[in-house]
């Protein structure tokens, strides 16, 4: 094995991971995943808070639909750089301070779009918060898995995805408040700057600890075995003489995920992650329209989406528990499969009660389906490139992110009907079916 000593002693080398066999979970570990569920719950309202209160900003600045569409996909296109280069900093200087800095950064730009003067200057700023929410976006599951034991890595890194649907719920319910308000209170402008408050989160980001494989990658080992001492709560205690090793790869280069047998798992979860985000977020982006397409007002859309959004949180819940008896490709696969055969039946709803049945069964395995990939995706690289590794990958959903509503647009435009529309993103989930067959199960490994 090739590994990257953090010391020399005459001892034999012992990987970081291996203490994360058999260490407890403890009310330390709860704490670390309060405090990055919390930072996952702000990363998917602020994707989503723009989406609810787009009609209201092209109200008051007169904008096209071609506008509108461009400011929503303005922070996944600020995201596309900012995980490239939040993901090498994440390598480079620590999962915690990475994301520290990025949710301050978030904070103050946020803060400042709220007295956007124009649509220019907002555009700007919605590009600019989505770079820099990209340390949160590239390095929350990577941080996560590297705190957790390996029995529990699964199930735990599963339910921090649920971050998502709270994330949608409270940009729902903070849409539906504050824009029957008028004045400074209310409006557009102040769910801006309300939303600039979730910044403040960074300071509880920097009361956890650092990630100990990082750390021991490093080369800085005492401060590892410190944390392993307190993840455990005291119950993992070594030795002085005891060298802690991570795999050696260069520490934060993009070059290294594309060597030897690095390149056949970047390839992979490369179009993993393009595919399956289309199609989800090809849907989900302009699932008001299409509704309309299907007689639904759009106070019933709304609604709709925010049912969806209920549904997603067992779908979490039950592929936490099964990820952990039946690994990751096995539950994955089994979700995006139905994902995909309720994506078909929801686009060929013959009334309202299926279009209902059929959206919620797709939410519930889509989501569950994106759970179990944020915890495998955060598996497959080793410690001194996985902030690179993974940060490649989410810049491929946001390619997606940032593709998916005008190629829908365009269709749409075309004069395809709700139907055409539907299958042709469900496409993109049977893609993601067949390219997750050919990725290597992490269930049960220790990470290296």
């Amino acid at each position: 094995m090739d590994v990257l000593a953090s010391t020399k002693t005459n001892e034999k080398p012992v990987e970081v991971g291996s203490f994360f066999e058999g260490m407890p979970f403890t009310k330390k570990h709860r704490f670390v995943g309060f405090a990055l569920f919390f930072a996952f719950v702000i990363e998917a309202w602020e994707m989503m808070i723009i989406i609810m209160i787009s009609g209201a900003i092209a109200a008051e600045f007169h904008l096209t639909p071609v506008q509108v569409g461009s400011l929503i996909g303005a922070i996944f296109l600020g995201m596309i750089p900012g995980t490239y280069i939040w993901g090498a900093i994440g390598d480079k200087i620590g999962r915690k301070k990475t994301i520290t800095y990025s949710l301050l950064c978030y904070g103050v730009v946020s803060l400042i779009s709220a007295f956007s003067p124009n649509y220019d200057t907002l555009y700007a700023l919605r590009l600019l918060s989505g770079f820099a929410l990209g340390g949160v976006l590239s390095c929350v599951f990577p941080y996560y898995e590297e705190m957790l034991p390996v029995k529990q890595r699964g199930k735990a890194a599963v339910y921090l995805s649920a971050g998502w649907p709270i994330g949608t719920l409270i940009a729902l319910g903070l849409t539906s408040l504050l824009m029957e308000i008028d004045g400074f209170l209310g409006g557009w402008r102040a769910i801006l700057f309300i939303s600039s408050l979730a910044g403040l989160w960074a300071f509880v980001i920097a009361k956890i600890p650092e990630s100990p494989y990082w750390l021991a990658g490093k080369g800085r080992v005492e401060e590892a075995k410190k944390v392993l001492k307190e993840l455990s709560e005291g119950q993992t205690n070594i030795s002085d003489q005891t060298e802690l090793v991570v795999y050696k790869e260069k520490q934060g280069s993009f070059l290294e995920i594309f060597r030897g047998k690095m390149l056949k798992t970047t390839l992979l979860q490369t179009i993993v992650n393009f595919a399956f985000s289309f199609g989800y977020w090809g849907l989900y982006t302009w699932i008001p329209t299409l509704l309309q397409q299907k007689g639904l007002s759009m106070g019933q859309s709304m609604g709709f989406v925010a049912l969806s959004a209920v549904a997603q949180i067992p779908g979490y819940l039950v592929s936490a528990q099964l990820t952990s008896r039946f690994g990751r490709k096995k539950v994955m696969f089994a979700f995006v499969l139905f994902a995909a055969i309720f994506g078909f039946a929801f686009a060929y709803s013959s009334n309202l009660t299926e279009l209902y049945i059929f959206n919620f069964a797709l939410a519930f395995f889509s989501l569950g389906a994106w759970g179990v990939w944020n915890t495998w995706f955060g598996e497959i690289y080793p410690t001194n490139i996985r902030g690179v590794g993974y940060s490649f990958g989410v810049a491929g959903q946001r390619w997606a992110n940032t593709i998916a509503p005008s190629l829908i647009g365009f269709v749409i435009g075309l004069g395809w009907v709700f139907g055409a529309t539907v299958s042709f993103i469900q496409v993109f989930m049977v893609v993601t079916l067949i390219t997750i067959l050919f990725i290597r199960e992490t269930e049960g490994e220790i990470l290296h």
